[in-house]
């Protein structure tokens, strides 16, 4: 009886541990239904659990599987350039005035078009998470069409470069994607995505986001405490101290910090071209943009004759430091500098103090441990505003006659500067369209209202970088380009008027690649250079092809009011006006400047 009682146990247990099993083959194969997603369905989810609202790009063959999930399923909006270019930089734009990682897509056929984009975006310390379709795993090695190793072309220029060879993978490489792209010093990742993969379904059961990484800097280290000590030591002994802020500065979203500092100390801040907006321009401690791109022959002279020089956020490029000459000997100068980027510090010029860290909690520690063990400093009040007007009242003023058929860009920036409302975003490209703005266009609230390319500075960004401020904004966009530049990007006015936003371009127009022009007549004595000018196009005709709102302003008493309407329409703007090439009035480029003044020419400074 009792083998047969243990018999009847063992039996009745193995029909429970049957029943258990069925059961959970049962859940488990309803778990595989509801959680069997394709490599198209868990992007679209881990870009919405990230928070992305935009993706900029182009279709391709490579894509549309993608597509298919994005219109079936997906809120976040699709930007449709005509360009990959285009669809790069508006990205780079995007995520500078956001605060967020931009995502671009292309594919296979283009992808070698967003270059140009990816690489001042990784210039520029941009994080963009970056995907390029591609055909089938291997089938390049076949010499399948579009089939080029995306992955070797992007990462060079990217912090990271991943290649999906297999759904499961996806949430995994896209956390990372974000992590890398937004920590320490952020930069592209790019992520090469097989077009099988859009299709191939697997069981995906780590489908979340790490919040922490949908916005940038994702992380604030502070810098080592003890080198922040020794920093306010050589501040408090300094006798003509300055603060020069790059753009890391506004990648950090400093502004409080750096004031907190400034105002403590009462040190002069001043910025690089593509630092512009670190502190409002209009603060009495300003000294507005320094360098070989906007700086002005006042805020150069004075931090040239600095005893000290704190950067912050800088990576000390050739344009913001004149060519490194704009601090003098650095023999006879004291040298601090903050970057969240190591690489950076102490790249160019001997340090006495060389700190990483983030700029606005390393600063912020810096004012507490003044206030803190320094509650008695009283530093003698600076205020600058008299020496900017009176530089700024000596350009706007100085009615220098223009070549015939030009009109003063001086003139254009003053008044815009005049009309533009707090909520107004501006971009422009290297050239005479970015150089005058960068040194008359005064940012009185702080932050990203002023975009430019100076990283790399290739042409035709500034319409597209318009374009990203547009989906990232929402007041009007101020476009200045150059007809060299607009050449590059005239397709993507289609995409302008199709959006339904308030840009306005404003073409400074001479028939010329001006910079090429200037350099070559004004430092390598050519008479007349023969691979600079091109023949005229009537924009104000094109412009108008693509629906455009047109003006072209032929007399300095028509700018304002042109101006004005176009701020006004909400739409898509076009304003022609020619102004004069490079070599007929010198701008703000100093040694240009000393050129000018050899032989003579007349020259803004």
């Amino acid at each position: 009886m009792a083998s047969l009682h243990s018999f009847r146990e063992i039996t009745i247990e193995l029909y429970y541990a049957l029943c258990i099993d069925l059961y959970t083959a049962w859940n488990s194969g309803e778990r595989r239904r509801m959680t069997m997603m394709n490599g198209a369905q868990v992007i679209l989810r881990m870009l919405e659990l990230h928070g992305v609202d935009h993706v900029f790009g182009l279709p391709g063959e490579t894509t549309i599987g993608w597509y298919k999930e994005w219109q079936k399923s997906s809120p976040i909006e699709f930007v449709l350039t005509r360009d990959e270019r285009t669809a790069a930089f508006a990205a780079e734009s995007y995520a500078k005035i956001t605060g967020k990682p931009a995502v671009l897509e292309a594919p296979s056929p283009g992808v070698t078009h967003c270059t140009p984009g990816i690489t001042e975006a990784f210039l520029s310390s941009v994080p963009i998470i970056y995907f390029s379709s591609d055909i089938p795993v291997n089938q390049d090695k076949k010499h399948g069409l579009t089939g080029v190793d995306q992955t070797k072309l992007y990462e060079s220029i990217c912090k990271e470069s991943f290649h999906l060879t297999n759904v499961r993978d996806i949430p995994h490489l896209m956390r990372r994607a974000f992590r890398v792209a937004t920590s320490g010093r952020p930069a592209p990742v790019h992520i090469r995505v097989p077009i099988n993969i859009f299709h191939d379904e697997e069981e995906i059961t780590d489908l979340y986001a790490d919040s922490d990484y949908s916005e940038y800097p994702a992380h604030r280290p502070v810098a080592d405490h003890a080198k922040i000590r020794k920093a306010i030591d050589v501040l408090l002994a300094a006798e003509k101290p300055v603060i020069v802020c790059g753009q890391g500065a506004l990648i950090s979203r400093a502004t409080q910090a750096i004031l907190d500092l400034a105002e403590l100390l009462q040190i002069p801040v001043a910025t690089t071209t593509p630092g512009k907006g670190a502190i409002p321009e209009t603060h009495p401690l300003s000294l507005r943009v320094v360098g070989a791109r906007g700086g002005m022959e006042y805020s150069n002279a004075y931090v040239g004759s600095a005893d000290t020089v704190f950067f912050v956020g800088s990576n000390t490029d050739s344009s913001s430091t004149n060519h490194w000459k704009l601090y003098g000997d650095p023999a006879t100068t004291t040298f601090l500098h903050l970057d969240i980027a190591e690489a950076h510090i102490g790249n160019n010029y001997p340090l006495a103090v060389g700190m990483v860290g983030d700029a606005r909690a390393s600063l912020t520690y810096m004012a507490e441990l003044i206030r803190a063990e320094h509650p008695e400093l009283d530093r003698p009040t600076l205020d600058l505003t008299e020496m900017k007007r009176t530089a700024l009242d000596a350009v706007f003023n100085s009615n220098i006659p223009m070549p015939e058929g030009t009109v003063s860009p001086v003139k254009l920036t003053q008044a815009l500067d005049k009309l533009l409302p707090p909520n107004a975003i501006v971009t422009a490209e290297p050239g005479v369209a970015a150089i005058y703005p960068s040194a008359l266009l005064s940012v009185r609230e702080a932050g990203r209202r002023y975009i430019t390319n100076y990283s790399m500075g290739a042409l035709g960004y500034s319409v597209p970088a318009g374009i990203g401020a547009a989906y990232a904004g929402d007041g009007p966009v101020i476009s200045f380009t150059g007809d060299g530049s607009l050449a590059f990007v005239l397709g993507d006015f289609e995409t302008i008027k199709r959006s339904g936003k308030n840009v306005t371009v404003i073409l400074t127009r001479n028939d010329n690649y001006g910079w090429i022009r200037g350099e070559a007549i004004l430092l390598d004595d050519v008479d007349a250079p023969w691979t600079t000018d091109f023949g005229a196009v009537d924009y104000v005709k094109v412009a108008e092809g693509f629906g455009f709102a047109t003006a072209r302003i032929t007399s300095a008493d028509q700018i304002e009011a042109t101006l004005a309407e176009a701020i006004a329409n909400p739409g898509a703007n076009f304003i022609e006006m020619m102004v004069p090439s490079q070599d007929k009035i010198i701008p703000f480029v100093p040694p240009w400047i000393e050129a000018a003044k050899e032989k003579k020419l007349p020259y803004f400074y």
